[in-house]
């Protein structure tokens, strides 16, 4: 969460998406290992005079004010990016999709700052979801 780790996720997240085509309107995820990711991606995106918001998805809806489980800046039909800061299981990107899905958005992907290497790429491919990384734990020496 230092401002320069955030200026660096942002702009090296840019490249990603970029790079896979992907154009999101909305980035989020499950609060709260997404929400600086999707946070860094905005900010870097608005840098560069490009329109990116975010959402962020609770892990249970609140039982007052607007009681919805996802909140912020989230459009039902909006092609979105899924953001994690780290893949382990794809459990917390899959619940994540699951909510954002049942809202009407169209996922594009799931973008994460680290792959763990723990089987979660695998899970969410399997469930038919394209993966980015910035780094994994292997280029990173702990695997």
């Amino acid at each position: 969460m230092s401002g320069e780790g955030l200026e660096v996720i942002g702009a090296l997240a840019l490249e990603r998406l970029a790079v896979r085509g992907w154009e999101p309107q909305l980035v989020g995820g499950l609060t709260l290992g997404a929400d600086p990711v999707a946070y860094a991606i905005t900010a870097a995106a608005r840098g560069r005079g490009r329109s990116v918001d975010a959402f962020t998805v609770r892990k249970q809806p609140k039982a007052h004010g607007t009681a919805k489980r996802v909140e912020g800046c989230f459009v039902s039909g909006a092609g979105v990016v899924v953001v994690e800061d780290v893949i382990t299981t794809g459990q917390s990107a899959l619940e994540a999709i699951r909510a954002v899905e049942s809202e009407g958005a169209r996922v594009l992907g799931v973008l994460a700052v680290v792959d763990r290497e723990e089987g979660g790429r695998v899970a969410l491919e399997q469930a038919g979801y394209q993966v980015e990384a910035l780094i994994t734990a292997t280029e990173l020496g702990l695997v």
